[in-house]
């Protein structure tokens, strides 16, 4: 039981790691399993088109296949850090990338997904990274907040309305007085 003027158990913790409450996150559990199985997916798109780019002797197409290599080892890392037990800093990794805010993951995966594309375009990149840019994108997305409901857009539209009525008629009634 805490003593008077103590705070609850764990709310020093909160204040202290400068994070926000579990209950806090604007993003639903199935969509935040949507997002790691996209970033997981992603790494397996980028890893197999990876080495399948790295298959030739035009450099540009080994410098691409090695960045998307390097992305599928970063998604895997930051969304799915059981896969990396062998690394010893792989939780480390993956705690901080949780702390970050989801445009700031959104902005790291698209650039991540987008460099190989420019590097050399060809269907093998574009393809490949489409699935690590869409977890960007749903990042992304999930960095807009929850869509609002139904009934407080109507009354936002109803007030809106109201008010420029009221407005015209003012304007109808000033010229009128002229």
């Amino acid at each position: 039981m805490p003593e008077e003027g103590s705070s609850e158990p764990g709310t020093e913790d909160v204040a202290a790691s400068g994070t926000a409450p579990p209950n806090s996150d604007p993003m639903t559990w199935w969509y935040r399993w949507l997002c790691r199985i996209a970033g997981v997916l992603g790494g397996v798109s980028c890893a197999i088109a990876g080495l399948w780019n790295c298959v030739t002797i035009d450099p540009l197409n080994i410098a691409a296949g090695v960045w998307m290599v390097l992305n599928a080892f970063v998604l895997f890392l930051c969304e799915a850090p059981f896969c990396c037990q062998f690394i010893e800093f792989a939780n480390a990794v993956s705690a901080r990338v949780d702390k970050l805010r989801y445009w700031q993951k959104a902005v790291f995966y698209c650039g991540m997904a987008i460099f190989p594309v420019f590097l050399r375009f060809s269907i093998t990149t574009l393809f490949g990274n489409a699935i690590a840019f869409a977890s960007g994108v749903l990042y992304g997305l999930a960095s807009l907040g929850k869509k609002g409901d139904a009934v407080s857009y109507a009354r936002l539209q109803n007030r809106k309305m109201a008010d420029e009525e009221k407005q015209s008629g003012a304007i109808h009634s000033e010229t009128a007085e002229q």
